[in-house]
């Protein structure tokens, strides 16, 4: 029987999002224990597919979906649906753009 799923907020140490540009959202989760990370990266918790869904927005929005072994995190960048500063815009440095991630099961 496979083990129950976990909040990716079980694993990751840090999640984070920041403007990278005015037309960008980048995501860092990052990872104070190789363990951890080792299980999110290879359950596949975090792909293209799941951030789309995450975040509900189409796959080709989702620009950057990469781990990095050496500092233990996994990156992810999409396009915002309005640029920063726009009238529209509800976070302008983008900094409050994370929560769905911490919505992600892990299958651990």
């Amino acid at each position: 029987m496979p083990a129950p799923s976990r909040p990716l907020t079980d694993y990751a140490k840090v999640i984070r999002s920041k403007n990278s540009g005015p037309f960008e959202v980048t995501f860092d989760v990052m990872f104070d224990d190789r363990a951890p990370y080792d299980i999110v990266k290879n359950s596949g918790a975090i792909s293209v597919d799941t951030i789309a869904a995450a975040f509900g927005i189409p796959v080709k929005q989702v620009l950057v979906c990469t781990p990095f072994d050496a500092g233990m995190a996994i990156k992810v960048t999409i396009r915002r649906t309005v640029s920063s500063g726009d009238l529209e815009d509800r976070d302008v440095y983008g900094c409050q753009q994370h929560v769905p991630l911490t919505r992600i099961a892990v299958q651990g």
